[in-house]
């Protein structure tokens, strides 16, 4: 549960694919082959030898232990359509913006004589293409997941808890703990 925010980015980014990755292991090792160069750097990025990488490449090997094939399928997910990635991104990041469908404890500070205790709540809020944008650069440069949590709290406080400045000024800071779930789309 340490890297919530990352994965669901991960996830939002594999939803914007617009062909389905390879889904036979003979494919899937000859598209890592093709985007890695070798069979040995192949075996390396999954934890095999370069024997084994030739065999599931020939057909002579049909399927992988459990354990390979999870680490084969993520790698090649993680190659797949860099460019239909990216450009999906800039678009969130330029006019789209991002949609946060979370259930989590929020909590905030919150001026004297109202209740600043953090309860449950389930939010479906889109934020603007600023905090997409922060949220890509954060991740790009190499952030933590609690920096990239205070990112997506600060835009849901501006957009949820304040309406954009019509409410709730007195506000100051809101914290996400305890998150059930958190998905992202954009």
């Amino acid at each position: 549960m340490a890297e919530e925010i990352n994965d669901a980015i991960q996830r939002a980014d594999r939803e914007s694919f617009t062909q389905a990755p390879p889904k036979t292991l003979k494919g899937q090792i000859g598209y890592l082959i093709r985007q890695l160069g070798t069979a040995k750097a192949v075996a390396a990025e999954i934890g095999v030898t370069a024997d084994s990488v030739n065999r599931y490449r020939r057909g002579a090997r049909k399927h992988a232990r459990a354990d390979v094939a999870a680490k084969i399928d993520n790698a090649v997910r993680q190659r797949w359509q860099p460019r239909v990635r990216k450009r999906r991104q800039r678009q969130a990041a330029a006019t789209g913006g991002i949609t946060v469908e979370t259930r989590a404890r929020f909590g905030y500070t919150a001026p004297i004589g109202t209740t600043d205790d953090g309860r449950f709540r389930r939010l479906t809020v889109h934020l603007p293409p600023a905090y997409a944008q922060r949220l890509f650069d954060a991740r790009d440069a190499g952030a933590s997941d609690q920096q990239m949590r205070g990112i997506i709290a600060e835009g849901l406080k501006d957009v949820y808890f304040q309406d954009g400045g019509s409410r709730a000024l007195g506000l100051s800071d809101v914290a996400i703990n305890d998150i059930d779930y958190l998905d992202l789309d954009y």
